[in-house]
């Protein structure tokens, strides 16, 4: 299973309100491959689920993101949250 945690870490030290990664490139910050599931846009969504255990998603929240898959699947966009966003989730 990918470590999220390495993803939750490399968001955290970035100074961008807003991040775009190709799915590559979470690829190398993970160091493992992302599951098939993750080129789905509902896979990524914040607002889905938010009481089932999704470990991509509580990383990105854990660093102050949320994120979104793009369009056409070749990558995911953060956005950096406000910490009133936030705590709905924690």
């Amino acid at each position: 299973m990918p470590d999220y945690d390495l993803l939750r870490v490399y968001l955290a030290a970035q100074t961008k309100d807003e991040i775009v990664l190709t799915m590559d490139a979470i690829e190398d910050i993970i160091d493992d491959a992302l599951p098939r599931a993750s080129h789905r846009a509902s896979w990524w969504e914040t607002d889905r689920a938010p009481d089932e255990h999704m470990p991509q998603r509580e990383a990105c929240i854990a660093a102050g993101f949320v994120a979104t898959r793009l369009p056409d699947g070749s990558g995911v966009k953060f956005n950096r949250k406000t910490a009133k966003f936030l705590r709905k989730w924690k």
